[in-house]
């Protein structure tokens, strides 16, 4: 389904829940697709750092707990 900026802020519940539900939404200005509106993740398919890996690495990286941890000053500095 395509449709345009004005009739999407209209409906964006709407089109939330069709996009939730599987059907692709894609948001068009002039008839040009800009965007498509789609679910983030599945729980299923959810992390707990929050971050997704796909394709080939998504074995192969692997964040520690601390990975959003803030960094210490001799970090920044490269001492």
């Amino acid at each position: 389904m395509q449709i345009n900026i004005y009739q999407a802020k209209a409906k964006l519940s709407a089109l939330l829940d069709q996009a939730l539900a599987g059907e692709t939404v894609v948001i068009a200005r002039a008839g040009k697709p800009l965007a498509r509106l789609m679910p983030i993740a599945t729980r299923a398919s959810a992390t707990k750092s929050g971050v997704r890996l796909g394709g080939l690495a998504k074995k192969r990286l692997r964040l520690t707990p601390d990975f959003h941890a803030a960094m210490r000053d001799e970090d920044l500095l490269g001492s």
